[in-house]
């Protein structure tokens, strides 16, 4: 009789899709019999598989002309590619051809504009243990990666994103009116006993410094710059306070005198940001960016004499350009005590909050027409509620969370408000700015404030809870904080101090460069004109009507 068979062995359990699994072989495939067959002494070397795979990384812009490739330009995804084919993760034969290996970006964005939490898939080759220490070798120190996940074959970055969260870093004298005027408000206020002084820091921004980065956005070469000595420290979990450094540059002229000491405003809601410096040197990473950092190495003695030159030419200017008194007498302009006080707080917050909601923004966009139904977007919430200090100066942190943003749609935002929020433009402008039958100018505002904060993946996240890896920034918090204060942060102070980035861009809001400031009183000219038109039009069938009638009444007496 013959013995009865073994019963068979329970299946083993399904091992989750982690991105933590260090064992490669228990995943590797075998080599092919022929190769194993000919010579059995050799162990047999594992053949990894591709995995598909969502990568977290984070990005400084200065240098980029954006995120997105683009044939003959230097761009993040363009220098990403090539570090992800000499890591190993890309084979040969799909080198520079991402849609073999499924690519995908969960936002892109402009150029100059940094991440702190971008997100990018695909099938790639991340076996054996240590592809992220790989591909980070092969990057600039201005882009990182913080680490990869495990995702499902139909995961794409994009398609999968719930929602995108920005944030604009804006000069706290932005919105005072009275900081860096064009030349028109100027001559206007002449006489008017509240005289607004001519920007002469502006003037000379306005040239071409050597050594500083240009409008090119390419940073100098690590022996031009010599800034070495990274910015260390730490941040709460998303909670920029503190101030990066010491001011290199005089603060009573950076931002039209609304900067007080050290940043201070004196509101319990403001921070202030004070991250200690390192000098060792240890780290070339911001040699890569150049005069992007906040913390330069002591000039040469010819660097000195240029600079004290050129102080003393703005000195001299600035003693030549005194502005006239009402009485006669000579004045130099005063410092202002502009501050993001509860009133402009609210006031601001008022005007960001016209952009919640489901609008058409074909005017906050370039090529795409208000036909398009491309142009209508879901802002979640835009808010404006804390002060920063980064180098000495004032930063509004703007926040708003969207599904999805068109080209240049979070800069023209910001852009008309400023504007509105100085009176070049009336806050009245919203009422038409969403409208498909009105086309509308709106200023761009500068991209050096602008910065990715976080991708978020909700419901892809709880639809394969059980079965994959979350995809967020959670792990990676501190690493994305210690690269903003690292990289972002000083280059964000750096552009504002050495080129005024935004300081120059509010000498361009006025009447002259965008027409349509004055929109609704045009419109209300023309709608005033349409209803004299109207009455005229009304008056005069009246006046026939009566007419008739006084023609008619001797008929009527007769008939009587």
């Amino acid at each position: 009789m013959a013995a009865a068979s073994p019963p068979p062995s329970p299946p083993s359990a399904k091992r989750p899709k982690m991105s933590s699994s260090s064992d490669p072989e228990a995943d590797a495939e075998p080599t092919s019999p022929s190769a194993a067959g000919a010579d059995p002494g050799q162990p047999r070397r594992p053949r990894y598989k591709r995995r598909k795979v969502a990568i977290l990384l984070g990005y400084c812009g200065a240098g980029y002309q954006g995120m997105q490739k683009n044939p003959g330009a230097r761009t993040i995804e363009g220098d990403l590619e090539e570090a992800l084919y000499q890591a190993g993760a890309v084979p040969e034969a799909d080198r520079a051809a991402p849609r073999r290996y499924d690519w995908a970006r969960a936002a892109r964005t402009d150029k100059g504009v940094s991440a702190a939490a971008q997100v990018v898939s695909g099938r790639f080759y991340v076996d054996p243990p240590g592809f992220i220490d790989r591909l980070n070798a092969q990057l600039a120190p201005q882009i990182r990666a913080y680490g990869y996940v495990r995702v499902t074959n139909s995961f794409n970055a994009k398609k999968f994103c719930d929602r995108r969260r920005y944030l604009y870093l804006l000069p706290v004298f932005a919105l005072d009116p009275s900081a860096h005027p064009d030349r028109e408000a100027v001559m206007a206020s002449m006489g008017s006993g509240s005289e607004l002084t001519k920007c002469l820091e502006c003037s000379e921004r306005g040239r071409k410094v050597p050594g500083v980065m240009g409008r090119e956005g390419k940073p100098p070469s690590p022996g031009e710059s010599g800034a070495d000595a990274p910015v260390e420290g730490t941040v709460d979990n998303h909670d920029e306070s503190g101030s990066i450094g010491a001011a290199k540059c005089d603060p009573t002229i950076l931002d039209g005198g609304n900067t007080s000491a050290h940043g201070e405003l004196g509101l319990s809601s403001n921070e202030k940001l004070d991250l200690p410096v390192s000098g060792n040197g240890t780290d070339s990473g911001n040699a890569e960016l150049g005069s992007n950092s906040v913390v330069d190495a002591i000039p040469s003695a010819d660097a000195d004499a240029s600079i004290g030159n050129e102080e003393d030419k703005v000195e001299a200017t600035a003693t030549e350009e005194k502005v006239q008194g009402s009485n006669g007498e000579e004045k130099l302009p005063t410092k202002s005590d502009f501050s993001y006080t509860d009133e402009v707080k609210e006031r601001f917050n008022r005007i960001l909050k016209y952009y919640v909601g489901t609008h058409n923004f074909h005017n906050f966009t370039t090529r795409t027409k208000a036909e398009d139904p491309a142009a209508k977007r879901f802002i979640i919430s835009f808010a404006a509620n804390r002060v920063v200090s980064l180098d000495g100066i004032d930063f509004i942190r703007c926040e708003v969370v969207g599904q999805s943003f068109m080209l240049h749609q979070i800069r023209k935002m910001i852009g008309l408000a400023v504007a509105v929020m100085r009176n070049c433009a009336p806050e009245s402008i919203y009422d038409v700015a969403f409208r498909k039958d009105v086309n509308l100018n709106v200023p761009t505002a500068p991209e050096v404030g602008l910065y990715l904060d976080e991708c978020m993946f909700t419901s892809y996240n709880k639809k394969w809870k059980d079965s994959h890896e979350a995809v967020s920034m959670e792990p990676y918090c501190e690493e994305a904080e210690e690269f903003k204060v690292k990289y972002i942060f000083p280059h964000i102070a750096a552009m504002e101090h050495k080129e005024g980035a935004v300081a120059l861009w509010l000498h361009s809001l006025n009447h002259r460069n965008y027409p349509d400031f004055r929109y609704m009183e045009t419109a209300g000219a023309e709608a005033k004109i349409g209803a004299e038109v109207a009455a005229d039009a009304e008056a005069k069938v009246g006046a026939e009507v009566d007419s008739i009638e006084e023609v008619q009444m001797p008929n009527d007496n007769v008939s009587e």
